[in-house]
């Protein structure tokens, strides 16, 4: 067996090694405005549900690792005191992970993500409109943890006010776990699907993906593509050239000779077919030809 002091590892190992032993971990996807109203919103998976009554969770944005700064959630939370935290089906799993992606401050991740911002009744923060489950909340203390490079920051969230789908819901008004089909965070890039287990997600690109608020209408109003597939879309860092949708066109031009004069609607279907099997370059093609 191999074995370690803490103090022996790279904090960047030791995070490794303790996200992939502490798994799988409920996803806190918080909704967050700073002190000028502008709204942030970024998944967490240190988190949990810590009491009853009172109703309280915590979830910890903790200080990065490799520059020791700290996270947009963080600074929102210390400011203005309160939180919506969205939990993360399977359904939407890719735009809260294209959620996580770094972007400077002051941009909306809701837009990025192609996310419904749902105005709350008690708190300021906006609620995910796609999260089958919205819990808002009112931040009763903060506990730093400690200062540097990876130390966690206890966000202590009081639940004013629940929201839930009715379709998640059984006869007696209790949630059916299958119908919701919640995720959560793993090591690396893996996630757990309570209904079947792990699977694999990509990270966002580190260089920034253009973000749904830069698709063309008719892809970011699809009633074809799915919210997963939206967040796939999402996740490049440049959409293919002229050029390069040509080539493929040709390249594809025997197995499917009416693509280029196909509707919105039928390459929209292809293109999901596409990204079914995870090819994204060749769908975005698809979509601009």
């Amino acid at each position: 067996m191999t074995s370690y002091e803490p103090k022996e590892l790279s904090v960047a190992k030791l995070h490794a090694y303790l996200l992939s032993a502490v798994a799988p971990r409920p996803i806190a996807f918080a909704s967050t405005m700073d002190k000028d109203g502008n709204p942030n919103l970024s998944p967490f998976s240190f988190f949990n549900v810590f009491s009853a009554n009172p109703p309280i969770l915590i979830f910890s944005p903790a200080r990065r690792v490799r520059n020791n700064t700290t996270k947009h959630t963080l600074e929102n939370v210390i400011a203005t005191k309160e939180v919506v935290i969205n939990v993360v089906n399977y359904d939407m799993v890719h735009q809260a992970s294209l959620s996580s992606t770094e972007y400077p401050e002051g941009i909306n991740e809701f837009h990025k993500a192609g996310l419904t911002m749902l105005k709350s009744d008690l708190v300021k923060p906006f609620r995910v409109a796609e999260s089958p489950i919205q819990l808002e909340c009112k931040v009763n203390e903060i506990v730093a943890l400690g200062n540097e490079g990876g130390a966690g920051n206890l966000v202590i969230c009081e639940v004013v006010k629940i929201h839930m789908e009715d379709d998640i819901l059984d006869v007696d008004d209790f949630i059916d776990q299958e119908k919701l089909d919640l995720v959560a965070r793993a090591g690396g890039n893996y996630y757990s699907r309570a209904r079947s287990g792990f699977f694999e997600l990509p990270k966002p690109l580190s260089s920034l993906g253009i973000g749904v608020d830069n698709f063309p209408d008719e892809v970011k109003n699809s009633m074809i593509l799915t919210g997963n597939d939206i967040g796939m879309l999402a996740n490049v860092e440049a959409l293919p050239t002229e050029e390069e949708v040509q080539k493929f066109i040709t390249s594809v031009s025997e197995r499917y000779p009416d693509i280029a004069t196909a509707s919105h609607r039928e390459k929209h279907k292809l293109a999901h077919n596409y990204l079914s099997f995870g090819d994204i370059q060749s769908a975005w093609k698809i979509l601009l030809s």
